[in-house]
């Protein structure tokens, strides 16, 4: 196996070692479209094992982190089966080297969940992330199985088996044009009877051919308008902020220390530390990579096309990838792109322009790039800015975070 360097700073990368495949067919998914890369009906094509090897041996050593996240999605993973990962964790244990450590995170849908899947999470401290979209007649509006069929019921007995093995979870909900008007009764349901301590929320955007398929933004830059449209599942531009900050009001004023919301999460952590933890909202990007089964390491997650292909694993080293003329371009794309409306916006520290993937509306001046969403991002990080300061202060001063939640009740 060819030495390779270490990279000069920390950087992730999503692994989706079957790819596509998955056993459910929401109807806003973007990644079961990649059909171009391989085919994405084969269950059995995975990532063989000697790329898998090197895929792990090369992350721990060029990531000069000390602690080494893998994250596993698709797709669906645990269609990979279980013994895919117990040779996953014996890979990791043969090449960690003393001073680091693993942890592994591992994105599901939760439908194939069973006793051995959640002995092995709990054994190996593995952390769930759970994908359910809200209430049982919500999340069956867009989630269904191949035959069509409600997937509810199968999420919740597989989030009661991780519960019941103590593995620890997060859930991650997407808010789209079904559940984008009921954000109160989505975020009640994951805390009272989900019992998810750890929320994240992502908006569905996505855009294709009128004719059909997938119209990503490699593609769009050659197509005119007329060609594209949204798709129906589509979140409205301003509809996130309403979802969020319903959510928002409830939290500040119930939940504070006891449940963790990303979105929130990412402004205090601005306002603490200067980063948002999140590539969506960091200045530039380019540091979350993602892997695809055919050894293909690409810039983004939501950029797989044949444009942002960096390179092959096991042919090429992670940190030379990463640190790529092409790369960095990619990242700082982001900021040196931002139309002029966005330098000069009162929330852009906490905005950014949001993913680039977004950015196909226009200024009031009728510039390109404006996040589609920008009036949700306006309204909420205006709505958050406030109440999060005060909590900042408090964390900053070693003070009980719910103190707010006094103070507010007055």
């Amino acid at each position: 196996m060819p030495a390779h360097p270490t990279a000069t700073a920390p950087f992730h990368v999503m692994a989706k070692p079957i790819g596509p495949v998955c056993n459910l067919d929401c109807s806003y998914c973007y990644y079961v479209r990649k059909n171009e890369l391989y085919d994405a009906t084969d269950a059995k094509a995975r990532m063989h094992d000697d790329q898998l090897e090197a895929y792990v041996s090369d992350y721990i050593r060029a990531n000069p982190a000390q602690n080494v996240t893998f994250a596993w999605q698709g797709g669906e993973p645990t269609l990979l089966g279980l013994e895919y990962f117990r040779n996953v964790v014996a890979l990791q244990h043969k090449h960690c080297p003393p001073g680091k450590t693993i942890d592994n995170a591992f994105q599901t849908n939760g439908t194939l969940l069973d006793e051995d899947w959640c002995r092995f999470f709990h054994d190996e401290k593995f952390l769930i992330g759970l994908s359910l979209d809200g209430p049982e007649a919500i999340h069956d509006g867009y989630r269904v199985d191949k035959g069509q069929k409600p997937t509810f019921a199968k999420v919740m007995k597989g989030l009661d088996l991780l519960r019941r093995h103590q593995v620890e979870f997060n859930t991650l909900t997407t808010v789209h044009r079904k559940n984008q008007k009921h954000g109160r009764a989505v975020y009640d349901f994951l805390v009272k009877e989900a019992c998810s301590r750890h929320l994240q929320f992502i908006p569905i955007v996505e855009r294709r051919l009128k004719s059909g398929g997938d119209a990503g933004a490699p593609i769009l830059d050659r197509l005119e308008t007329r060609d594209v449209e949204l798709a129906p599942e589509t979140v409205s531009p301003g509809a996130l902020g309403v979802f969020m900050c319903e959510i928002f009001d409830i939290w500040i004023a119930r939940d504070v220390g006891r449940v963790f919301v990303y979105a929130f999460e990412q402004v205090l952590s601005r306002m603490i530390s200067g980063h948002a933890g999140i590539c969506v909202h960091e200045e530039t990007c380019g540091d979350a990579v993602v892997l695809e089964r055919d050894g293909g390491l690409y810039s983004c997650d939501h950029f797989v096309y044949p444009e942002f292909r960096l390179g092959t694993i096991g042919e090429q080293g992670l940190a030379d990838l990463m640190t790529s003329a092409r790369q960095r371009t990619f990242g700082t794309d982001k900021r040196d792109k931002l139309p002029q409306q966005c330098r000069v916006c009162p929330v852009r520290q906490f905005c950014n322009g949001g993913c680039p993937k977004h950015r196909f509306a226009v200024t009031e001046a009728g510039e390109p790039g404006l996040n589609h969403l920008c009036p949700s991002y306006f309204r909420l990080f205006n709505h958050v800015q406030g109440p999060l300061s005060e909590l900042a202060a408090l964390l900053r001063a070693n003070r009980d975070p719910a103190l707010i939640m006094k103070k507010r009740r007055g």
